[in-house]
């Protein structure tokens, strides 16, 4: 389970991207983090595995508090948060392969992780994960040889073969086309479902984060502004997510309750 309570983050420039976020994601959740650019989204995804530091609050992660560990503590808690980036941060001149075990890396010796030297069973479950993903035989293949989608498809395998508590997704298909978007979004979902993995998405297309998540966050501003189902998207919580709108009394009870969901 991730908690996070009062996170806050502010800039040296003053700017504030986030303004006391206290949410909760367990089990299976299929959550997605909607809301207009420069609304905090990215932030919130980067400040969980402090790629972006807080300046505030907490991050727990089934009871470890990640924003008090050390750089080697934070080393090895970083293996239980698996993460999809937009430019999918891959090795283009490695294989396949190579880039998915990098998954591996938090759990081999340096000397080990320097040689590319992994376990059979690692191997093993990287092949099993590259046929989950749709990428069964491509595994000797370049990265620098695929497509968008091919390569976002070795970005989520690489972070489902690190057998996380949580899988993290910035904009993952913000540079893909609409089939292979849905494609990405229902390989997310079929994971958080037969592994037991929540998801946390940030994404820009509202239609797809309707069509797919459990649970939205919306956030304007910096601010936590809606935690509900898609059902309960909308237009007058649409334009307090994108418009920064005021709530009626009738939709302000499908809002953020204080606190964040529990």
């Amino acid at each position: 389970m991730l908690e996070t309570h009062d996170l806050r983050k502010v800039y040296p420039t003053g700017d504030e991207a986030l303004t006391s976020i206290s949410t909760t994601i367990e089990g299976k959740e299929f959550v997605a983090m909607i809301g207009p650019s420069g609304a905090g989204k990215s932030t919130f995804v980067r400040c969980i595995n402090r790629l972006t530091e807080p300046t505030s609050g907490t991050v727990e992660l089934d009871g470890t508090d990640l924003t008090a560990l050390s750089s080697a503590e934070l080393r090895d808690a970083r293996r239980n948060i698996g993460m999809i980036f937009q430019e999918y941060n891959l090795v283009e001149r490695l294989t396949v392969m190579e880039n998915v075990l990098s998954g591996r890396l938090g759990y081999v010796s340096n000397w080990a992780a320097f040689r590319r030297k992994f376990p059979q069973e690692d191997i093993e479950l990287a092949y099993e994960i590259l046929e989950l993903v749709g990428l069964g035989g491509m595994e000797n293949k370049r990265v620098d040889e695929l497509s968008g989608g091919q390569r976002q498809r070795v970005g989520i395998a690489r972070a489902v073969v690190q057998n996380p508590k949580i899988l993290l997704a910035d904009e993952p298909t913000s540079s893909l086309d609409p089939e292979t978007s849905h494609d990405v979004m229902e390989l997310l979902t079929d994971i958080a479902t037969d592994h037991d993995i929540p998801v946390l998405i940030n994404i820009h297309e509202v239609d797809l984060a309707v069509g797919y998540a459990d649970r939205l966050l919306g956030l304007h501003d910096g601010e936590l502004v809606f935690d509900g189902t898609p059902e309960e998207l909308t237009d007058d919580t649409h334009g307090v997510i994108y418009r920064g709108e005021e709530l009626t009394t009738t939709e302000a009870k499908r809002a953020i309750p204080a606190g964040g969901r529990r």
